[in-house]
């Protein structure tokens, strides 16, 4: 009997005013693996995320993590389980009023009790990781460009040593290069924590950078999993439309 995977949605429905936006979603990641999950906006990627993290709750279906159904758990339990997750927000998500070491480690302080001092010591550890010094930690976010910003939201989800870390659209906003740093950093993390990865992203090339595998989310539903090589070769109709960029095709454009 195989091992169960480390994270899995099965059978997920979420209705926003009657709408679907996940209608039977199914889609499992093995420990250790990188995946990417792509997509048209509105097509329910990161509402897929919300779920997994208990942001919000499905109408139907079950998430697992090692197996265990994390939907129903109690709030003890779901706080336990889930200081084992890391997570890279959209636009980065930082507390304007605290400083760059204080935001790495608001988990630490805030749910884990360690004393400030060794907090701040562990922060710098982290933001080293991601190739910032320790002379950015007492700065507060609006003093650091957009790219070192997400490097301090990525020093804040890898700080714990998770064994899981979700990243939601990590380049949006940035520059090409800023984005190519991003990639790097998170690729870098990824292997050197050993974890699972679980990525959102409108931004193919962050896609093929850091995905071990790529799943296509459209109309609720997976249409398309492969290995991220395969992206540029499937003939599958809903790929290659959002990959090349075709008004024409089985996706209909809301615009």
């Amino acid at each position: 009997m195989s091992a169960p995977a480390k994270l899995a949605w099965t059978g997920v429905c979420k209705r926003f005013d009657g709408a679907p936006v996940l209608d039977g979603f199914d889609l499992s990641v093995a420990a250790g693996r990188s995946l990417v999950i792509i997509g048209g906006s509105g097509q329910g990627k990161s509402v897929a995320i919300k779920v997994a993290l208990g942001l919000l709750s499905p109408d139907a279906g079950a998430v697992s993590l090692d197996g265990r159904d994390v939907l129903g758990l109690g709030e003890q339990a779901r706080r336990e389980l889930f200081s084992r997750i890391g997570v890279l927000f959209q636009g980065s998500a930082l507390f304007d009023s605290l400083t760059v070491w204080e935001n790495v480690a608001f988990r630490l302080i805030h749910a884990d009790r360690v004393p400030r001092r060794m907090a701040k010591a562990r922060a710098v550890d982290a933001l080293a990781r991601v190739r910032l010094s320790a002379t950015v930690a007492d700065l507060r976010p609006s003093e650091l460009s957009g790219g070192m910003q997400k490097r301090v939201g990525l020093a804040r989800a890898i700080i714990g040593d998770p064994e899981v870390l979700f990243f939601d659209e990590p380049t949006t906003g940035l520059d090409p290069i800023s984005a190519a740093a991003i990639n790097a950093l998170i690729v870098d993390q990824v292997r050197r924590l050993g974890c699972t990865a679980v990525s959102i992203t409108h931004d193919l090339a962050s896609a093929r950078t850091i995905g071990d595998e790529i799943a296509m989310l459209q109309g609720g539903q997976i249409v398309w999993r492969g290995p991220a090589a395969d992206l540029d070769r499937t003939d599958n109709a809903y790929v290659r439309q959002f990959v090349d960029g075709r008004p024409d095709g089985p996706i209909t454009s809301a615009a």
